[in-house]
Parts: C-alpha cells; structure tokens; sequence
C-alpha cells in the first residue's frame, strides 16, 4: 500500500508491503527512489545466475536518507508524516510486514516484549546531525 502526501497528491511518501502479500519476485520501491527492495517467493531448486553489481560514480543532486523496516518478530505501531509533519496514517506491522520512508517523518511503537525488527537506511549515513530533523 502506497501512502501520498496530502499537500502534494503526486508526492509518494510511505509503502508498506504485507507478509501475505509476497508472491514471486516483486520490485516494491520505484526505481526512481535511493532505497530499493523487492521480495521473492522461490519454491526449491530455483536459482539464478551468479552475478556481482558494478562499482560506478553516481552523482544526485537531492539526496536523502531513506529507511526501510522489517518486522521479524512481534508488532509495531508505524505513524506516518506528511511534508508538513502531521501524521497522516498509521498502521500495525507484524511478523513479515516492511515499511519504507521515502521522504515525510514516521515513528515507531513496539506494541510487544521481544519485537524483533530489521532496520535498513540508504547510505552513506552520516549520522543525525546531518541526517535527521526531529519532529516536534
């Protein structure tokens, strides 16, 4: 589910993908954002071409730090924020879910002991006095 800034109704700035909803191979993020994930549901025997990716200069003039969740275990409260920081959706991942934060402000709400969660940022991350803007 593609979440859209209320100010700017073209402006992509949240997506979660459901456990439930993997099936093969699945490109999840554009292809224009920084983060990129896709899922893949393999049945046994599957492979493919072993391969390496190439070290090549890129240069973008808008960077950002994105970031992405993973839920391996337990349940979390996401809050999502527009580009104005009001929050405009939240939602409850469990065992399975991912979120992604392409641009706008979320927080998190571990809702069990135990949680377990993969956190995944585009980098170089130079950490949050360069980084992050907290919401007040």
């Amino acid at each position: 589910m593609k979440i859209y800034s209320k100010l700017d109704k073209n402006l992509l700035l949240h997506q979660i993908n459901r456990f439930e909803d993997i099936c093969n191979r699945t490109d999840l993020c554009p292809s224009n954002e920084f983060i990129q994930c896709a899922t893949l549901k393999m049945d046994k025997g599957k492979t493919f071409k072993p391969h390496k990716h190439i070290e090549k200069s890129r240069k973008y003039d808008n960077k950002i730090a994105q970031e992405s969740w993973v839920v391996i275990q337990g349940k979390v409260k996401v809050f999502f924020y527009d580009i104005d920081d009001t929050v405009i959706e939240t939602y409850i991942l469990e065992k399975g879910d991912a979120s992604f934060t392409f641009r706008g402000g979320h927080n998190y709400l571990i809702l069990e002991d135990d949680t377990i969660v993969y956190e995944y940022k585009t980098g170089p991350y130079e950490g949050q006095e360069i980084d992050k803007e907290f919401i007040k």
